[in-house]
């Protein structure tokens, strides 16, 4: 009986054989890329992984799909493209081309990498409202200065010492310094002439003279 069943598996496996060389039978794709050992096998994979990602990134772009069933698609992608990424890392292993620096990405409408460099939101996915708060965060505030970096902007510009180096300054501060002086003296007169006016006697002010005030704060 042991042999009648060794026998019916070897004829088993060249009727697979024969049907699978005639074309009438899919291969199946190793569970795991490094159990590929062949190049040209291990492309074929890759290029069939593309195409199911073609397919689901297609489907993933109708917002109408629903919250789930985007949410799904997302997944699948996500789970496709890490696998896709075993067999590029299998075709390098085996003297291939390393896609993985030289293939094309995936970018969104802005030319960016959709996502993290792990999962990534694709499609419809990024106008889900739980992914859309993770892209509409308010940026960190920038890092403060420490004291030290403050001071080295501190010189003598700062307080003003290089006010008029550039000879715009000083001009301006002698107008304004004699506008204000015949403001003055103008302001002075009036009220000098109001006052002989009403008859009052004009005092001349002794510059020499010590107030009570100032004679106690010497003492």
């Amino acid at each position: 009986m042991a042999r009648n069943a060794e026998k019916a598996m070897t004829t088993l496996a060249r009727f697979q054989q024969a049907q699978l060389e005639e074309g009438k039978v899919k291969e199946r794709r190793p569970f795991l890329a490094p159990e590929c050992n062949e190049l040209p096998k291990a492309e074929k994979w890759r290029r069939q992984k593309i195409g199911e990602i073609s397919k689901k990134g297609a489907q993933i772009q109708n917002a109408g799909l629903g919250e789930f069933r985007i949410q799904d698609l997302n997944d699948e992608i996500n789970k496709l493209l890490r696998e896709k990424g075993h067999w590029e890392y299998r075709i390098k292993e085996l003297g291939g081309p390393d896609y993985a620096r030289i293939g094309l990405k995936m970018l969104d409408n802005e030319g960016k990498e959709p996502g993290n460099r792990g999962y990534k939101y694709l499609g419809a996915t990024k106008e889900l409202p739980r992914v859309r708060e993770l892209f509409e965060k308010e940026p960190l505030p920038p890092p403060q200065k420490t004291r030290a970096e403050l001071m080295k902007d501190i010189d003598a510009e700062y307080y003003g010492y290089r006010d008029e180096d550039d000879g715009i300054l000083e001009p301006q501060e002698q107008e304004h310094e004699k506008k204000v002086t015949a403001e003055a003296m103008e302001k002075w007169k009036m009220e000098r002439q109001a006052r002989l006016a009403r008859g009052e006697q004009e005092k001349e002010e002794n510059i020499y003279a010590v107030h009570k005030e100032e004679s106690d704060e010497e003492g």
